[in-house]
């Protein structure tokens, strides 16, 4: 059994992470963690998780836990690069699913990995978006720069960032494809006389609204047809059996930095 902590476990990723591994019949819960202000340190990771007791108590110690570890998963959004050192200096994998990583963070999970850490990095871990990913970009490339792109994104209202990783993500595909540069050709939303759409752009669009986990749709439009390709997750736990995937590829993987398109075999 692969010991695995999660990193953010009374959250709501946190706690269907924690229901998922304790159901896993590869991987075991080895710890839970929480912000050291957390009402919840010292409970049950499993009750806390509406799933029965895990035997696991929610601590804000990641530094004790990742001794007797093999993994760690974190969706946190706070201390990423600091979480990640520790757990790659104790020999443990790490698999991240926050979406708001600075180029500089990013920057820094990669030298971790050319330092012998085996990291998994992904802006969505669903296995459904994933593939949405590569479909995206065949269908940029097969289209060509005659059709127009728009991209769509709709989550929950407690979401902090916008636009979501995953639809940054999308825009980055169709750029890599068009040979466009995402800080330049893409423009988000639109007000005013702002005139006829440029040939040259990628439209961004963020929805917030109730409690929609995510929805992804990009738009390839011309004159006569367009084309849509829709990703709607219904549940977290799309994004958690992708975590969990990714924890088991890491297991016997050789280091460096991966992301889902790697664990799926989509590259």
């Amino acid at each position: 059994m692969i010991r695995t902590i999660v990193i953010g476990a009374a959250g709501r990723m946190g706690r269907r992470l924690v229901a998922n591994i304790m159901a896993s019949e590869t991987l075991t819960l080895a710890g839970a963690t929480e912000f050291v202000e957390s009402p919840l340190l010292g409970e049950d990771a499993g009750l806390v998780a509406g799933c029965g007791p895990a035997g696991v108590k929610i601590t804000a110690n990641l530094e004790e836990l990742v001794k007797n570890a093999d993994a760690v998963i974190n969706f946190a959004t706070a201390g990423v690069v600091e979480s990640t050192k520790l757990a790659v200096a104790n020999g443990c994998a790490v698999v991240i699913g926050t979406t708001a990583l600075s180029q500089a963070e990013k920057g820094q999970l990669a030298e971790l990995a050319d330092n012998g850490g085996r990291i998994v990095s992904s802006y969505n871990m669903s296995v459904g978006v994933n593939l949405l990913f590569k479909l995206v970009g065949e269908a940029a490339r097969t289209l060509g720069l005659d059709y127009d792109c728009e991209i769509i994104e709709m989550h929950h209202n407690q979401k902090k960032d916008a636009p979501s990783g995953t639809a940054v993500r999308l825009a980055e595909v169709v750029c890599e494809a068009r040979g466009w540069n995402y800080g330049t050709d893409v423009r988000h939303g639109r007000e005013g006389l702002v005139g006829a759409r440029t040939r040259h752009e990628i439209g961004m669009h963020s929805l917030r609204g109730g409690d929609v986990v995510g929805d992804h749709t990009v738009i390839f439009a011309i004159d006569g047809e367009r084309v849509e390709l829709t990703h709607k997750a219904s549940s977290r736990d799309t994004f958690v059996k992708g975590a969990l995937r990714a924890v088991e590829f890491l297991h016997n993987a050789q280091p460096g930095l991966y992301d889902m398109q790697d664990v799926l075999g989509l590259k």
